[in-house]
């Protein structure tokens, strides 16, 4: 954890800095690094409880036990802060106030992601009619969940299920990554990739490849990840390399109750 505290600044904006580096970390569950810098010019204006920005930027950041940002930053303009809170140890905003921010993800992590137990609860025992007309009845699970990112928000995603009388089917994918209402992660476009699966298997494995995009189209709510008192909104995502960049804003009302 590490602060960033112009030269010359009084007591005020020194226990600003400290008090609002303690509130960002209890945001994760752990972090490599987070760096805060507040600034407010002349410091005189903090008895006033205006701060002129408040940033944050993070490296390492895990958010509740199992999910991983490679970095996280935001951004705001100018904050009113309640001094009195402030000089009791807590951060307190006077009205909401809205940030620029950025989330980036890696490619290994993305992976590491569809084996927590929020992810694969929702891959386990689905039951959409299209998966249990192939399986007897019987609900459909998917497993060994691994993504790929490619140029231009595409992405390659192979996975494996099981039924009552074929074991392993492989399921393999190249659908383009989208957004809705800010919010939602689409999976558009699927294309089956039939390439290294064995014939006699390519039609089943279409079938449970579209089960497969419909369960992930409806699984990725940005508003399950969100932080104690902070909103996430996205305005655009891209892939570039093995990172997956997520731009846009953070309404905050809050900052996290240590």
């Amino acid at each position: 954890m590490g602060t960033q505290t112009a030269v010359g600044a009084d007591f005020g904006e020194r226990m600003l800095n400290s008090v609002a580096s303690q509130s960002i970390r209890h945001l994760f569950s752990r972090s490599e690094l987070v760096e805060v810098d507040i600034r407010c010019s002349p410091p005189s204006k903090l008895l006033q409880g205006v701060v002129d920005s408040f940033k944050m930027n993070g490296r390492g950041l895990v958010i509740r036990q199992q999910f991983e940002a490679q970095e996280m930053m935001f951004e705001t303009d100018a904050v009113s802060i309640d001094v009195g809170a402030l000089f009791g140890g807590k951060l307190r905003l006077r009205q909401p106030t809205q940030a620029v921010a950025q989330v980036i993800l890696a490619e290994d992590a993305i992976n590491r992601a569809f084996e927590a137990d929020l992810v694969k609860a929702r891959l386990q025992q689905v039951d959409h009619p299209e998966l249990t007309q192939l399986s007897g009845g019987e609900p459909v699970s998917f497993r060994n969940v691994k993504v790929q990112l490619h140029p231009n928000q595409r992405i390659a995603i192979a996975a494996y299920t099981d039924l009552p009388n074929i074991q392993n089917v492989p399921l393999q994918v190249m659908t383009t990554l989208t957004l809705e209402k800010r919010r939602r992660i689409r999976f558009a476009d699927p294309e089956f990739q039939p390439e290294g699966i064995p014939e006699d298997m390519q039609g089943v494995s279409e079938v449970l490849t579209e089960g497969l995009v419909k369960v992930l189209d409806n699984m990725v709510d940005l508003d399950r990840f969100n932080l104690d008192g902070v909103l996430l909104r996205v305005n655009r995502l891209e892939t570039k390399g093995k990172q997956l960049v997520f731009s846009g804003y953070a309404q905050i009302e809050h900052f996290p109750r240590i």
